[in-house]
């Protein structure tokens, strides 16, 4: 049993310079929500010093001085060209799992003998890629899921792979775990990441030679996992279901500061929406809902809010749920406080698959409601249809001064070729 990994290289950058060939070959660098924060740098800005996660402020300067392109994130584009990345990718294999935007696995089982050679395989799923999207992948293949993401670490860190890397034989892969960070695995996250280096444990290599048994015992049964997978041993699948959220958010910085209580309000009433409906998207109630607001840390008198909620009844509602986000920004408002972070927490949440109704409860879920609500967003994008005390005029809302042409999704941005 083979597995692939196809990742698009850089891929916001990426997306960037679809429609944009003169930028190919240059220094560009994508930036967060209220263009604040460097998310995605290609190649070319790496290698000029722009690093990732930096404060756009902090970094302009250079910026200027070497000629990196500077863009706001352009979200309907991205979303846009990956699923027609994906759409191509999934052509070269029978299974396949949209793991993220940017990545892809693939599995060929009992393909032999309709693809021969998995190098060759994969130098066309490359090709094809960029001939059709004209998006930068690198594929790495290998007998488990992890050694895939190994193989596409090896495919994009080493220019003489042409993009492809295939892990195949035993002493193959173990001389490669010698030179990955136990922190670049797969499935090992920060803490456990310094955990294992407490122990010893400094790259893959180490990893895959410490006990399975003892590592489930110490950590969890993902480590383990981990572990077999490193050493050749499927375990892994993307089939098995992930567990619920125990905790859902929705939060960001505003583009404009608010200062009036009603701005307040509709930011809130705003992430209060989300939450909920992330909420009914994994069936989950609420009991406990968390408001804050908080000015930045770069002010001179850094301030910040909280207010929890407890409903009566765990809900889903988004009109309750809205409804007390509102009422929880008259508490959390002072006059004079230039308010940049806002957000909505759920932080209590039981199952809502065996919910227990209540007889007395005088203000049950709308469910059916609820239903409408989200199949009408689900299928003509989000905020078709909304609760009006998120405003009609978001004057807070979200900053991208730099934003490209929504090339494929708005009909005033579709490009125009003269003949």
């Amino acid at each position: 049993m083979m597995f692939a990994l196809v990742d698009a290289n850089s891929f916001y950058c990426g997306a960037e310079q679809v429609f944009r060939p003169d930028w190919r070959g240059k220094p560009v660098i994508v930036l967060s929500n209220n263009d604040g924060i460097v998310v995605a740098a290609n190649r070319q800005a790496k290698e000029a010093g722009i690093p990732k996660f930096k404060p756009y402020f902090e970094v302009k300067e250079m910026c200027d001085l070497k000629g990196v392109i500077a863009l706001s994130s352009n979200y309907e584009l991205y979303s846009d060209l990956s699923a027609k990345m994906m759409d191509v990718i999934g052509r070269f294999a029978p299974d396949q799992h949209i793991y993220s935007i940017d990545e892809s696995f693939l599995s060929f089982h009992r393909c032999f003998p309709a693809i021969q050679n998995l190098l060759t395989h994969g130098l066309t799923l490359r090709q094809t890629v960029w001939k059709e999207c004209r998006l930068a992948v690198c594929v790495g293949i290998g007998p488990t899921l992890t050694l895939a993401k190994v193989a596409s670490h090896i495919a994009k860190k080493n220019q003489q792979h042409h993009g492809v890397y295939v892990i195949e034989k035993e002493r193959q892969y173990l001389k490669i775990l010698k030179q990955l960070e136990v922190s670049e695995v797969w499935g090992i996250g920060r803490r456990t990441s310094a955990s294992l280096k407490i122990m010893g444990v400094n790259n893959a290599y180490d990893l895959a030679c410490y006990s399975p048994e003892k590592a489930k015992k110490e950590f969890n049964i993902e480590v383990e996992r981990t572990i077999r997978e490193l050493n050749g041993i499927p375990c892994k699948g993307w089939d098995t279901p992930r567990s619920d959220k125990k905790q859902i958010y929705s939060t960001r910085s505003v583009g404009r500061r608010i200062t009036e209580l009603e701005s307040l309000q509709q930011a809130l009433a705003k992430h209060a929406g989300i939450a909920a409906r992330k909420a009914r998207n994994q069936h989950s109630l609420c009991r406990v809902m968390l408001c804050f607001a908080s000015n930045s840390s770069y002010d001179a008198r850094p301030q910040s809010s909280r207010i929890l909620h407890h409903f009566p009844y765990p809900t889903d509602d988004s009109i309750q749920i809205v409804k007390a986000a509102t009422e929880a920004a008259g508490k959390l408002f002072k006059p004079g406080v230039h308010y940049y972070k806002i957000g909505v927490g759920l932080i209590d949440l039981l199952n809502g698959r065996h919910e227990q109704f209540d007889l007395f409860n005088p203000a049950p879920a709308d469910n059916r409601l609820m239903s409408v609500l989200d199949s009408l967003n689900g299928r003509y994008g989000n905020d078709t249809v909304f609760l009006a005390a998120q405003g009609t005029e978001q004057k807070w809302s979200m900053r991208r001064d730099m934003l490209t042409p929504q090339y494929t999704t708005r009909w005033q941005d579709i490009p125009k070729i003269k003949c």
